[in-house]
């Protein structure tokens, strides 16, 4: 989870009954797994006295940051979150490195083009 990320940034307040989810999350970013995966991305830990809600600060290897309310998504939903984008940023990256453009752009008359299908190996057999 860790590769696709340059900086967490984890608020709560110790005493709030709302911050399960940065604890998890927290929990996760320490994981063996996860610091071998990005040993340089930071990990940085705000203890609020005040009343403010819980909120996981990320921000992606390519820059984009973006916040998520601790109060409302899970730890895993947000991990969730990560790897999906982060296999996006992959796969951006690997279109750039090969000279295509992006994103893919598929022209409407191909959209609309209807699927034959495939016929296993197996169903052919059957008939001869």
């Amino acid at each position: 989870m860790l590769k696709f990320l340059s900086k967490v940034r984890i608020e709560f307040n110790a005493l709030d009954p709302r911050l399960a989810s940065c604890m998890e999350f927290l929990a996760q970013c320490n994981a063996r797994k996860a610091k071998e995966s990005n040993p340089s991305c930071q990990v940085q830990i705000k203890r609020r006295t005040d009343d403010f809600p819980p909120r996981i600060t990320v921000t992606f290897v390519n820059g984009v940051e973006e916040t998520f309310d601790a109060t409302a998504t899970p730890a895993q939903d947000i991990r969730t979150m990560i790897l999906d984008k982060g296999q996006f940023l992959e796969t951006e990256q690997m279109f750039k490195e090969a000279g295509e453009k992006w994103p893919v752009v598929i022209p409407d008359e191909e959209l609309r083009q209807p699927f034959t299908g495939i016929k296993p190996k197996k169903a052919e057999e059957k008939k001869q």
